[in-house]
């Protein structure tokens, strides 16, 4: 078994977490050297150790991929006339350039997902959804035929991603076709069953293979957060209820109509409003998914369909604090999946920052800092690290609004957040939530594979309120990649103890991208015994191994 040893240390004055071994053995009160010297700071003066391994042999999971969604805002964006503005926000999300300093232009999202309206968007102020950012178009006509051009400004977005390389298309459906609905409506009528006219189904399934085979999609989920009652009197955008029934009786159905279509779409099924109704019962049989679907004793088991992809799928809101919730939930569904099967992936698909989380961060109004960055962070290791999910996903790509869940914001064209004066041009601005997230997606490529990565002395807990740690390689080419998140106030200092005797790294140097309040992946090379970690930061080392 290979092990990488990193070393920390902890001054008297701090309380956090230190990654050290020093290396430059200086005499407290003599003056600094410069190699000490870090933003003012006396590096060499951290001199109490702790021990991290990462174990290349100890290998998790394969991960999949990183993604976003075009919900909603890349129907308007999609449109501007401004392309110049238009391949900004395509280089912030898709990217896997570098500028002359060696920085990425951009986090190399490898997942987009691309909702498949119902046809809100013609309907207007009928539709019951009041806000049109939130209402979509139909490829569907009334009279069966389809029109191609529509939802033109989100199919704008997906040729950039194609077209800038990003691997995976994940198209998803939030309601049928305002035809085939209960009510002629998008937004499920509030009920708890799914909202289509009885007989209906089959042509719910020769919509969407249809779709999915005119876009060539890689995976297709057909219901997303079925637990709510969408709808009602208080319709905010698409969606529709479901029971696990439902749902099941319709993927038994979809596998072979995408086949009859010529559509090697996979089917993924879940997109659980929360992480803990995949494995816990919810209201209406729409909780207890990962029985439902995947273990033998059920009457909806669907792992032998054709085209039912072998991923349960569901979303980390509301499960993120206290820590104690944050860590015990992930454990709870990794450990529910291996009693079920160990082959079954786990896909966290849709992710932003709602509501109050522990009266720490807040979904409203915008906030766009280090902070909100960092637990952004924070909560992709702990899905990665916890929950072993293979693929992770951010919701709203393309944000306008004043709200927190955004990766790229948009401004009216005067700065102001004016959503409805976007809809035709604006200002394009990042955000620490993008570029955190793109400490993973942009280094942590499909097909590498998670190893083990510990903090000797350090339990979970005071791991997710401080410092943490995780690693990831790629056995082809013998990259290691590590991403470290420092919640601290405090500079870390890390060093690689006993390379020597078990792996070396390329030219003893790691290449070091930052992002902090100040820093936005900034690039440096450090080597591998000095690498510096700056205080509430995510931190990606990236190195070639042998």
């Amino acid at each position: 078994m290979k092990t990488i040893n990193l070393v920390r240390r902890f001054p008297l004055w701090q309380t956090a977490v230190i990654l050290l071994l020093a290396g430059c053995n200086k005499t407290p009160g003599s003056p600094p050297a410069s190699a000490c010297l870090y933003n003012g700071v006396d590096t060499c003066l951290l001199n109490i150790k702790t021990t991290i391994s990462i174990q290349l042999a100890d290998v998790k999971q394969t991960i999949h991929s990183f993604g976003a969604s075009d919900s909603w805002t890349a129907k308007f964006v999609g449109r501007w006339s401004d392309v110049n503005k238009k391949n900004k926000i395509a280089d912030y999300l898709f990217s896997l350039d570098t500028a002359a300093d060696g920085s990425p232009k951009g986090i190399g999202l490898s997942l987009w997902r691309f909702n498949i309206g119902a046809g809100s968007y013609e309907q207007g102020g009928t539709s019951g959804i009041p806000d049109e950012w939130r209402r979509e178009e139909c490829f569907l006509n009334a009279d069966g035929t389809y029109n191609w051009s529509k939802q033109e400004g989100a199919q704008w977005f997906l040729a950039a991603a194609k077209g800038m390389g990003v691997k995976y298309v994940h198209a998803f459906s939030v309601s049928p076709p305002v035809y085939f609905t209960r009510d002629g409506m998008a937004h499920g009528g509030g009920g708890n069953s799914f909202n289509i006219q009885p007989g209906k189904i089959a042509d719910y399934v020769r919509f969407l293979s249809t779709v999915s085979a005119h876009f060539n999609f890689d995976y297709l989920s057909p219901f997303n957060e079925p637990q709510w009652n969408w709808g009602g009197t208080n319709a905010s955008q698409e969606g529709s209820a479901a029971t696990n029934t439902e749902m099941a009786d319709l993927a038994k159905l979809l596998g072979p109509g995408l086949q009859s279509a010529g559509s090697g779409t996979k089917i993924i099924l879940g997109e659980a409003a929360q992480l803990n109704f995949i494995t816990n019962p919810y209201a209406g049989d729409r909780g207890d998914q990962l029985y439902n679907w995947f273990n033998k004793a059920s009457a909806n088991y669907l792992a032998n369909v054709t085209q039912v992809e072998k991923v349960v799928a569901g979303h980390s809101y509301f499960t993120t604090c206290p820590d104690n919730i944050l860590i015990a939930t992930r454990i709870d569904l990794n450990n529910k999946r291996n009693a079920t099967d160990t082959s079954l992936g786990i896909w966290q698909t849709e992710f932003g920052i709602l509501g109050d989380v522990c009266g720490k961060y807040s979904g409203s109004p915008r906030h766009t800092t280090i902070d909100y960055g960092l637990y952004v962070a924070k909560t992709i290791h702990h899905d990665l690290v916890f929950a072993n999910v293979s693929s992770w996903s951010w919701w709203l790509a393309i944000n306008p609004y004043d709200y927190s869940d955004g990766l790229v914001y948009i401004n009216d064209p005067s700065g102001n957040i004016n959503v409805n004066g976007c809809r035709t041009d604006g200002l394009v601005l990042d955000s620490k939530q993008l570029w955190c997230m793109g400490n993973f997606s942009r280094f942590v490529r499909p097909g590498m594979k998670r190893v083990s990565a510990s903090i000797a002395g350090i339990d979970d807990a005071t791991a997710a309120a401080s410092f943490m740690v995780s690693a990831y390689k790629d056995e082809r080419t013998k990259k290691l990649v590590v991403v470290i998140i420092n919640m601290s106030n405090d500079i870390k200092k890390i060093t690689l103890d006993g390379l020597g005797n078990s792996i070396h790294i390329a030219g003893n140097t790691f290449d070091v991208y930052t992002t902090s309040g100040a820093k936005n992946l900034a690039r440096s090379v450090l080597p591998a015994d000095n690498i510096i970690i700056e205080a509430k930061s995510v931190t990606t080392l990236s190195a070639n191994y042998f």
